[in-house]
């Protein structure tokens, strides 16, 4: 069986705060490390009430301080937000301080809306071509500084940061093959793409420095309770949550509903929900484990990163805690 990894967007459910979401997500963390999970990483988004984790590097600093071996990264930053010597400043530090356990993944979507990225005070100049450039610039300043170099990261020169190209389209997949990175599909929200994406990237894949064989990293959405109903019901989160960002009125994460509630029942919210969500397992123990051994037998990834935004954080706990046993059983039977 693939390792198993999380992916945490510190979901602010209603009823609570960003305070209270970002010590879930350390708790989550030191829950996930103790279960035997290999990565731990977060994702930047802006203006958006449901998900804490904007100031991405802050909140791995949090989650890192207070873990001991777990590799902690971001899924990722989104770099046409940042300048790439600052993003290596700030993972250099991270490195710096828990050496060998950051990662960095990189996308180039800005996580937000265009009002937001705007407000970001940076010049976007909307050329497709600017990412592959910072990119290259960012790997760079990893490096060993040279003698009479103008510009250096510090921390960030010479330190081993794994850098991963994250994408949910063909474009990041070209772009991670050529330059010899690992990549990380996102498939948990935008599936349509991933068996083409990831057969690019492993046709067209260059040894690099830094990774020498393609390495596909495949995201999942996992609601594993004790019985398949009460999954679904917890499924209901997310479901709402995801009509109420692309309707345009993104919130915290919503209280579970009915599964058959009238607005998830809605055809078109359905077909929607059924395209975006394709990649989701949701059900009980033996479920689960059915779903996933199908995917995995399908995909062939070399790692799943599994994400579950579950409004009770107790819930969520268990939900990582059944996978992290049905991984156990799968990988004996292997």
């Amino acid at each position: 069986m693939v390792p198993l990894s999380v992916l945490d967007l510190s979901p602010v459910p209603e009823g609570s705060d960003a305070g209270q979401a970002l010590r879930n997500s350390l708790d989550l963390a030191r829950h996930a490390e103790a279960l035997g999970y290999r990565r731990y990483w977060m994702a930047e988004h802006h203006n958006m009430p449901g998900i804490a984790s904007a100031a991405t590097a802050v909140a791995l600093a949090h989650v890192a301080a207070g873990t001991r071996t777990i590799r902690v990264g971001a899924g990722g930053i989104m770099l046409p937000n940042h300048s790439p010597l600052v993003i290596a400043e700030q993972f250099g530090t991270l490195a710096a301080l828990h050496p060998g356990r950051i990662d960095l993944g990189l996308g180039r979507a800005p996580g937000s809306d265009m009002l937001t990225a705007q407000a970001m005070r940076r010049t976007l100049s909307g050329d497709v071509d600017d990412f592959p450039r910072d990119v290259v610039e960012l790997l760079g300043y990893f490096r060993p500084a040279q003698p009479g170099q103008a510009v250096q990261a510090v921390p960030g020169a010479g330190l081993d940061v794994p850098v991963w190209i994250l994408g949910s389209s063909t474009f990041g997949a070209q772009l991670a093959a050529v330059l010899g990175l690992p990549y990380a599909f996102a498939s948990h929200f935008a599936p349509a793409q991933m068996m083409e994406a990831v057969a690019i990237y492993r046709e067209r894949f260059r040894p690099s420095e830094r990774l020498q064989a393609p390495y596909v990293m495949l995201g999942a959405n996992v609601f594993a309770a004790d019985t398949d109903a009460e999954a679904r019901r917890l499924f209901t989160s997310l479901q709402q949550a995801f009509l109420n960002l692309r309707t345009g009125r993104p919130g915290k994460l919503p209280r579970p509903v009915d599964p058959d509630d009238p607005r998830l029942a809605d055809p078109r919210a359905r077909a929607m929900l059924d395209n975006a969500l394709a990649c989701s397992f949701v059900g009980g123990p033996d479920s689960v484990r059915r779903g996933l051994a199908e995917f995995v037998s399908r995909t062939r990834p070399d790692e799943l990163m599994v994400t579950a935004q579950i409004h009770d954080h107790a819930a969520r706990r268990r939900s990582f805690e059944i996978l992290a046993g049905l991984h156990a059983e799968m990988a004996a039977a292997a």
